[in-house]
């Protein structure tokens, strides 16, 4: 079976699971409260970036807000000299990775202009293939400063293209027609299908790059309900984006609905981890999941899916059956 494939805003076919590096980019303070997402280790991450480069891997995702930027420092040297590497970085959060501290939101030109050169030092490139608005719920009106300010970058080879990071259907549909935008980042996965959202980007022929594509861990069936989750975990706040886990632990509805499709994710032989990247790749074909990681385990079998390739339509069809009832 070939791996499946998507080509990209800049007219490459890529292998089309991505890798993300929010966790790896580790703990930042947002104010004065510290926020882990997961136990990592700088050597290790930056390691196994490498190694989902030689597995073939080429899309990555990060951003400034991710360890402060420290997320991009360990990518930059991790892909130095790996020109063929994409990397889908963002504006709008910034932070200082020595402090790890998170500054508040700005996505003024000005400080769009000094977020893109601090990422293009951080990530040792000479010009940032995407670029997108990483702040969700930018009122629509304000954004419209932040795109001509990407498309000046655009214009003067800063920056290949440029997109948003949003879910928000109406917001994408209003800016989705400028000429450099190419791409979204949005919620995608079995729990959260995006219908409307999927909708417009289709229609406006952008790639939609799935964040959070395995529920922030849930897909992968290691937790458990009422299970806690530490307190200076992100998992373990109570902020309204916050699907998969609520109230500090996992959130009790996915994990019935996990409990009941548990075995048709697991179709083939996969992973659930696979079976749930695996609904994506099937669901839709503008998506092209960027998971997260901790360890070099998780990129091998987050990556592994690609050799899977998507769930057949009869399981799809069943999953469907499974969601619908519940």
């Amino acid at each position: 079976m070939a791996q499946p494939t998507i080509t990209l805003w800049n007219g490459r076919t890529l292998p089309r699971i991505g890798i993300g590096t929010w966790a790896a980019g580790g703990g930042v303070y947002w104010g004065d409260s510290p926020t882990i997402y997961g136990e990592v280790d700088d050597a290790r991450s930056e390691a196994a970036l490498r190694m989902a480069h030689e597995m073939g891997c080429r899309v990555f995702d990060t951003a400034p807000a991710y360890g402060a930027g420290n997320a991009e420092l360990i990518l930059g040297r991790a892909l130095r000299g790996k020109h063929d590497a994409v990397i889908v970085t963002k504006v709008g959060y910034f932070g200082d990775p020595v402090t790890r501290r998170s500054a508040p939101e700005d996505a003024s030109p000005a400080a769009i202009r000094t977020t893109v050169e601090g990422s293009l030092r951080r990530l040792e490139r000479d010009e940032l293939d995407i670029v997108l608005l990483h702040i969700n719920e930018h009122p629509v009106e304000a954004a419209s400063e932040v795109f001509d300010t990407l498309a000046a970058l655009r214009s003067e080879g800063k920056i290949g293209g440029f997109g948003w990071s949003t879910d928000h259907p109406e917001r994408l549909a209003r800016h989705a027609g400028r000429a450099g935008f190419v791409a979204v980042e949005n919620d995608y996965n079995v729990f959260t299908p995006a219908r409307e959202l999927m909708a417009v980007a289709a229609r406006e022929g952008l790639v939609s790059l799935s964040r959070l594509p395995l529920a922030m861990g849930l897909l992968t069936g290691k937790y458990r309900p009422g299970q806690a989750i530490r307190s200076d975990d992100v998992r373990g706040g109570d902020e309204d984006w916050l699907t998969s886990f609520r109230h500090g632990v996992p959130n009790p509805h996915y994990l019935a609905q996990l409990d009941a499709m548990h075995d048709l994710l697991q179709t083939g032989g996969r992973t659930l981890a696979q079976g749930a990247l695996g609904w994506i790749l099937a669901a839709s074909p503008i998506a092209l999941p960027v998971p997260g990681f901790t360890t070099p385990e998780q990129v091998t079998d987050n990556l592994g899916a690609l050799d899977q390739g998507p769930l057949p339509a009869a399981v799809m069809a069943e999953i469907e059956a499974v969601i619908a009832t519940r």
